[in-house]
């Protein structure tokens, strides 16, 4: 249960229908999800996550079943229930099949547990690996 209510658009402030109506002509849909709802309590916070949303999950160099990948696999390792259910939705709408949920969760799996041996063992960067990225 949430801690605070959702907002629901018929209740909601003037700012932050302005926020669901961009939602769902974004997501060309007529539906505001409870994750929205709820942040609606802060307004401010609203606006800014939806920005903050919008333009990274907005086409460009990765496409948008990639993002959601990556969106769905930190999820997992933050352990967001919430994030786990909405992003494996949209991950399915762009064209994850089954397959790719699995292989997904193999390589999530696998990077954790390769991420604790790292630390633990406190392994020293390879040089060859520090060179920064290309312009």
């Amino acid at each position: 249960m949430a801690l605070v209510p959702p907002i629901e658009y018929e209740t909601a402030s003037p700012e932050v229908r302005t926020v669901y109506d961009d939602i769902r002509a974004t997501r060309k849909t007529d539906w505001i999800n409870n994750f929205w709802k709820v942040l609606a309590n802060d307004p401010a916070t609203l606006e800014r996550t939806w920005t903050a949303a919008k333009e990274v999950m907005a086409p460009g160099e990765l496409d948008a079943l990639t993002k959601e990948l990556v969106y769905l696999a930190v999820s997992v390792t933050n352990n967001c229930e919430y994030c786990i259910h909405s992003h494996t939705a949209a991950a399915r709408a762009k064209g994850m099949t089954p397959a790719m949920f699995k292989e997904l969760m193999a390589v999530v799996a696998l990077a954790n547990a390769t991420n604790r041996l790292a630390n633990g063992y406190r392994i020293d960067v390879d040089e060859r690996f520090r060179a920064p990225l290309e312009p």
